[in-house]
Formats: C-alpha cells, sequence, structure tokens
C-alpha cells in the first residue's frame, strides 16, 4: 500500500521527466529517445524495488537495490522541482525563437512607421516555396532542440549538484549542539545536569553497526549525565538489525540510558526490540517515569509511547506516566513526536525531548512540517512547555539530506 501511494505521483514525475529530458531533447524515432525512455523506465522500477525491499527483505538483499534506488528518488525529486522552475524560461526562450523565424512567403508583416500590415514579397518564381518552408522549420526545430537540451543539462546539473551534497551530509558525521535550557523549578545543585539526546537513527538496510558506533562514541565522548534516544531507532526486525544495534551497550553516563518507541519500531515489531534494548541496557520507558536524585534535589523522568502506538494496543497514556508526581519537581519528557507536546503542556511539563521530523531532512519538505508537526528543529515554547526537536542522526529513505544536517545534542538543564 505504501508504495502504490507513493508510486503513483512518482509515476506522474517520471512521465513530466520523460517529456523534459527525453522527447523535448531527441527527434522521433532517434536512438537518444528509445535508449533516454529505457533509462527512465529501468530507473522507475529500481526504486519502486527499493521501496517494497526495504520493508519486506533482508538488509543484504534490500541494500542492492536501496542504493540506487533512492538515490533515484532523491534526483527525480529535485529534477522535477529545478525542472518545474525552469518552465518560465523555457517559454519565454521558445517564444523568442517563434519571433526570430524566418518570414515564409505570403505570411503578413509590418512594414513602415504605420505599422500596416502588407503580404510579404512574393518568393521568385524560379525559388520553389517548399525548400523555404523547410528551411524555416529546420531552424525552428532546431532552436527548439537547443534550448531543451540546455535547460535539461543545466537541471540535471543543478539536481545532481543537490544531491551529491545533500548525501555527503546525510552520511557524514552527525553535528554535535550544546543547547542550554532553563528550567525555573530546577534546584541550583542540579544546574549543569547534561542529557545527550539523539533520535532517528534508523538502522536498516543503508546504516548499520558502524553508523551506531559513531553514535555511541560521539555521546561518550561528551561524557553526559544521562542518554535520551526518543525512537525510530531501527527500520527491521531484531533478528536483522540486532547485530547493528548492539554497540548501544557501550553507552556510558551515571544515570543510564533510556528510550521511547517512535513510529517506525511499531512497524519493525516494537515488543522484540524493547526487549533487546533492555539486553543492551537501554531502558525503555513506556508509559512511566522515574526521579533523578543528586545531591539531595531531583527532578522526573518521564517517558511515553509515539501515537502510531495507538493502532498496535501500546497507546502513549501521559497520565499514568506523571500520576502522584511532586508538581514542586521540574518534569523532562521523551516523547518521539513534538505534536505530543499538546497533551503535554496541559499537563504541567517543563520540557519534552523529541525527534521524528528530521528537521524536514530534504528542503522544501521542512516548509511542510510544521503542517502536522508544531515544531520542525530546536528549541521552541508550546503553550509554557519547552520543546527541544532534533533532526536525527540518521535519515529515512534516500540518504540525502539538504538544509537539516543530522545531529546528536546535547541539553544543559539550567536553574533560574
Amino acid at each position: 500500500m505504501f508504495a502504490l501511494i507513493l508510486g503513483v505521483p512518482c509515476a506522474l514525475a517520471h512521465y513530466y521527466l520523460w517529456r523534459r529530458l527525453v522527447r523535448d531533447t531527441s527527434r522521433p524515432g532517434g536512438r537518444g529517445r528509445l535508449f533516454g525512455t529505457a533509462a527512465l523506465v529501468v530507473a522507475f522500477a529500481v526504486m519502486l524495488a527499493a521501496l517494497v525491499l526495504s520493508r519486506s527483505a533482508s538488509p543484504e538483499v534490500a541494500r542492492f537495490v536501496a542504493w540506487p534506488g533512492y538515490l533515484w528518488l532523491a534526483a527525480m525529486f529535485y529534477l522535477t522541482l529545478l525542472l518545474g522552475v525552469l518552465e518560465i524560461p523555457r517559454l519565454v526562450l521558445n517564444r523568442r525563437a517563434r519571433g526570430a523565424a524566418p518570414v515564409r512567403a505570403g505570411e503578413p508583416v509590418a512594414v513602415g512607421t504605420s505599422g500596416a500590415a502588407i503580404a510579404a514579397e512574393e518568393p521568385d518564381q524560379r525559388t520553389p516555396e517548399v525548400p523555404r518552408e523547410r528551411d524555416a522549420v529546420r531552424i525552428d526545430t532546431g532552436r527548439r532542440l537547443f534550448i531543451a537540451r540546455s535547460l535539461a543539462v543545466a537541471g540535471g546539473v543543478a539536481a545532481g549538484s543537490v544531491v551529491g551534497y545533500g548525501a555527503t551530509r546525510a552520511l557524514g558525521t552527525p553535528d554535535l549542539r550544546r543547547v542550554p535550557v532553563v528550567l525555573n523549578k530546577l534546584d541550583p545543585s542540579l544546574s549543569g545536569f547534561r542529557v545527550a539526546v539523539v533520535s532517528d537513527i534508523h538502522l536498516g538496510p543503508l546504516l548499520g553497526r558502524s553508523h551506531t558506533e559513531r553514535i555511541v562514541r560521539m555521546i561518550n565522548e561528551q561524557q553526559p549525565d544521562l542518554v535520551a534516544i526518543v525512537g525510530d531507532l531501527v527500520d527491521g526486525s531484531v533478528d536483522e538489525l540486532g547485530e547493528a544495534a548492539a554497540p548501544l551497550r557501550d553507552l556510558v553516563s551515571p544515570y543510564g540510558s533510556f528510550f521511547v518507541t517512535g513510529n517506525h519500531e511499531y512497524f519493525s515489531g516494537a515488543e522484540p526490540w524493547l526487549s533487546e534494548l533492555e539486553r543492551l541496557g537501554v531502558n525503555p520507558l513506556r508509559n512511566e517515569r522515574l526521579a533523578i536524585e543528586r545531591g539531595g534535589a531531583g527532578f522526573d523522568l518521564a517517558g511515553i509511547n509515539d501515537v502510531t502506538g495507538r493502532n498496535y494496543d501500546d497507546a502513549p497514556d501521559l497520565d499514568r506516566a506523571l500520576d502522584g508526581r511532586d508538581d514542586s519537581r521540574p518534569v523532562v519528557l521523551m516523547a518521539h513526536q513534538p505534536v505530543q507536546v499538546a497533551d503535554a503542556a496541559r499537563r504541567g511539563v517543563d520540557l519534552q525531548l523529541s525527534g521524528h521530523t528530521h528537521g524536514g531532512q530534504m528542503f522544501p519538505f521542512s516548509l511542510a512540517v510544521p503542517v502536522q508537526q508544531p515544531v520542525v528543529a530546536g528549541l521552541a515554547t508550546v503553550d509554557g512547555t519547552q520543546v527541544y526537536v532534533s533532526r536525527g542522526a540518521g535519515f529515512w529513505g534516500p540518504p540525502v539530506r539538504v538544509g537539516a544536517p543530522p545531529d546528536i545534542s546535547v541539553i544543559e538543564l539550567r536553574s533560574s
């Protein structure tokens, strides 16, 4: 169903690309048109295979088509976007090309200062009319081909550059962000308490054990007091990706490592993964909280399930997580989706830690995120509750990030 929903708009995009990159840039019946059409058909098939197999096949099989399929998905998106923008200069240039075409016999032409139209001079009887018409058509067709090919090359180079840059950002080292957050209720003795926040690691066909090892190393180098993994760790089962997640056992922090489910955990089998994480020393918080104490002062750390859990008899329950707590103590809530801050604000949560958005991952998708989520990335305040949204340390789908680099964040709690 997912591949079908995404496949329809992708099919329309491929038809548009065929018109602009193949039909408009080649002559009918030529080899260029044949090869271009075949290439687009193969690219579309590989992209669909990546969408289907990434959810159903083993990582070894899915990886074979995921790299070319997902990279082409990103290229297709930016090609379609950029060629759409180039429609305006295309229209202007084609009109100028038509205006510059030679005048054919019998066509009206404006002469003199009065602007009166008269018939063009009749051709010399010794010069046949048909060759002149053919020359005009040939010149007009040549100009159209030149314009189409020039714009296709410009769009292709621009899209390739964007995707190439985005791939280096997605596959490169995540940014390390240090974010001070003031909590009015926090005891001064706890000021400086540091929470490492990471989300959306997305282990799967394209990201494996080395990706996890790099994240663990970066977190441990910061020597945080506590580690919060706020969902979407995996895109696959424990049998397929257990080895890739194993380095999480090496996380080091005095107050422990904690996890809440994201929507992709439910797609991948939440219960086996929660058991596996417990085995690795990462503690799931399932609609529950615990007290973090230091030097006689403390705050509450709570965690709730992702909203997708409602479809799996594992719904978020913030009332249960906060039941009986001391309102004089601050509470830090782990919740995968920023939209969950609406419930958190009604219950007086001081700070919510979230992910899910990827910061939009590929511009201009970041402009659409606010339709569903109140915060795209970074620290914001919603109805009196502060919410910090990580852009995530991995990616979903195309291994491309444009305008939304991956990150690992260190939240430093401060008293007012």
